[in-house]
């Protein structure tokens, strides 16, 4: 017995990958270093003039004053003010929050002072002077605060746009999946010439399979090209369309199919069943015997459940067909289409191939 189960929560690996992110922090803090570097380099050379530190070790405290600061600034936007506020165009939030830790970001910079430095120092004894080193911590946490917004920004519109051309790849492959999951042109020609030979014995009957063909083609041309449709429309589709293929065999009991629950005003998107019942009647091994296709709807509030049994022909080649390509274009479809709100599990066991599909439903 064989058991696969698919479910999705996102579409392929379209995010930047963390070795390039990791490399643009990196870059970003040693381009800031080394411009310390070079200041406190030029600083250092005045400093010795005055004798005031001994060598260029008593730099790195200035150095740490200017960095862990601004780590929590530069961070606290990357991660937090730009996902909850810019991100979703709450311009006047990001405003006060970003203000919030640009001064706790200051703060913990005379914090750093006051423990490298001492509290003897001028600062701390003059409130001016105080808040000028304040002052100037803070804008200096807003300017890093200002890049992470852009770093990430231009992270995000870049995985945007992989995000649209996987799309876009993938629409493409949809459309080559709808072409596949179109009717079966020997099921087309096979009805048509039983509706012809059924002519001379039941005109009547006649007129009425060839109005359901009608339908059906009306609805794979026309109706399919919207994103979604009524459940109630898409069920009588297929309704129709185990009809016409019961024409081609006498035993009335080769198909069931059986609908559960209320319908009301849910939507779901065209074809998505379609491909499932025709692979079954495609696969079926012998049309002569009764319960060989069995079809359950089950309908549960906005909920559906779908589930198709049949009987196939145990070699090679129908095995590869089901573990396939087919399947893999239909998941493909489910994953764009039903994000986070579906799973598709299969069950192959001697010879009897079971589907469920679970769906989250769309509701006018």
């Amino acid at each position: 017995m064989i058991l696969i189960k698919y479910s999705t929560t996102r579409l392929g690996n379209y995010q930047m990958k963390k070795a390039v992110v990791i490399l643009i922090h990196f870059g970003y803090w040693l381009i800031y270093l080394l411009l310390l570097l070079v200041i406190f380099v030029i600083a250092d050379t005045q400093i010795r003039k005055t004798a005031m530190f001994p060598n260029f070790l008593s730099l790195f405290p200035l150095i740490i004053l200017c960095v862990v600061p601004n780590l929590i600034s530069f961070y606290s936007f990357y991660f937090f003010l730009f996902p909850r506020f810019l991100f979703q165009k709450k311009i006047l939030s990001l405003i006060i929050f970003g203000a919030l830790f640009c001064l706790i970001s200051a703060i913990s910079g005379s914090l750093i002072s006051l423990i490298f430095f001492g509290f003897e120092q001028a600062i701390f004894h003059d409130a001016r002077e105080f808040f000028t080193l304040t002052a100037s911590l803070f804008l200096i946490a807003v300017i890093h605060g200002g890049i992470a917004l852009v770093i990430r920004g231009f992270i995000t519109w870049y995985d945007e746009i992989k995000l649209k051309e996987e799309l876009a790849q993938k629409s493409f492959e949809m459309e080559l999946a709808l072409i596949k999951s179109q009717i079966n042109p020997h099921f087309l020609f096979n009805t048509i010439n039983n509706i012809d030979v059924l002519i001379n014995k039941d005109a009547g009957k006649a007129s009425e399979y060839l109005n359901k063909l009608s339908d059906i083609l009306r609805y794979m041309v026309y109706e399919t090209k919207t994103e979604k449709i009524s459940l109630a429309k898409e069920l009588n589709y297929i309704e129709k369309y185990l009809e016409l293929q019961k024409i081609r065999t006498s035993n009335p009991n080769y198909v069931n199919f059986e609908v559960t629950g209320n319908t009301n005003n849910l939507t779901i998107a065209p074809i998505i069943l379609f491909p499932f019942i025709e692979n079954a009647f495609k696969h079926t091994e012998n049309k002569k015997n009764s319960n060989s296709i069995n079809i359950k709807v089950l309908i549960e509030k906005a909920k559906l459940v779908f589930e198709c049994e049949n009987s196939y022909q145990n070699n090679l080649q129908i095995q590869q067909h089901y573990g396939g390509l087919g399947n893999e274009l239909i998941q493909k479809r489910l994953m764009l289409l039903y994000p986070d709100s579906h799973l598709l599990e299969i069950a192959d066991n001697n010879g009897i191939y079971k589907l469920k599909l679970s769906l989250d439903l769309y509701e006018n």
